[in-house]
């Protein structure tokens, strides 16, 4: 591609960028603390855009000028309309259009929001729960409600002590396994969803008669004791005991960023 499309490409990268950064879409990438990163790399794009077309329009004005320059001090030595050089018609080199189709995934990115990962991911890698750095006091209110990383890290390797019997709310999506256990799972993120892994809990208990694999549920419970190991890396994936559950709308940030923070 020519200076003018690569500007052209790079802004439009950068006008992605700045796109997504300013609404919601980033969250789909990126974990939200990128946000201004993101912000700041877009912009750097497309203030490099623009300096690579002003350079290319400088370049091409005095291109212009040397032309003309050399074509007023060549011109009486030029008798016959031939100065030694073969006429090449007037056609330059010209780069194939179908380079243009790059920016297509741009376009794609704009206009169309990729869904955050869900149960075919869950259930293909090994939950990404770790053992918790502490066991900070449950917040106040009956049902209190955790993130499903904090509910998981105090069930699996606090043994449930930590959460005093109290009645919990968790939400996360569902994830059913080949033997048709029903799962709570969170993607957690550590940077961006390229590296996403799930973090899961067991449903057991009162639980709605269909369960549709990825739709969101909002679940009430208390701590059990049960637990499974993950068939994919051996990991402990602890219970709920379910006494209430409904659905809800995806969250705007359908990662879970408390894992690792």
């Amino acid at each position: 591609m020519n200076r003018q499309a690569q500007a052209a490409v790079l802004f439009l990268v950068g006008g992605a960028m700045l796109h997504a950064g300013t609404t919601s879409l980033y969250l789909r990438y990126v974990k939200a603390g990128l946000q201004p990163l993101l912000l700041a790399a877009g912009a750097v794009l497309i203030v490099a855009a623009a300096a690579t077309a002003w350079y290319e329009l400088r370049r091409a004005r005095e291109a212009r000028r040397r032309a003309e320059t050399e074509s007023d001090a060549g011109h009486g030595d030029v008798q016959d309309g031939h100065d030694g050089h073969e006429d090449d018609g007037g056609h330059g080199h010209r780069e194939p259009r179908i380079s243009w189709l790059l920016v297509l995934p741009l376009f794609a990115l704009i206009l169309v929001a990729p869904p955050a990962l869900g149960s075919y991911s869950a259930l293909r890698s090994g939950t990404a729960l770790q053992p918790p750095l502490a066991y900070p006091a449950l917040p106040s209110g009956d049902p209190v409600s955790l993130s499903l990383v904090d509910y998981a890290g105090r069930a699996a390797y606090g043994h449930g002590r930590s959460l005093g019997g109290r009645t919990v709310e968790v939400t996360g999506f569902v994830a059913l396994d080949r033997g048709g256990t029903p799962y709570l799972v969170r993607m957690a993120l550590n940077c961006c969803a390229a590296d996403a892994q799930p973090v899961k809990i067991g449903l057991s208990g009162k639980l709605p008669p269909v369960l549709q694999p990825d739709s969101w549920l909002e679940v009430t419970g208390t701590y059990s004791g049960k637990r499974a190991e993950d068939p994919v890396n051996g990991g402990i994936i602890p219970f709920i005991d379910v006494t209430a559950a409904r659905p809800v709308p995806t969250p705007k940030d359908p990662y879970d960023e408390s894992w690792n923070q």
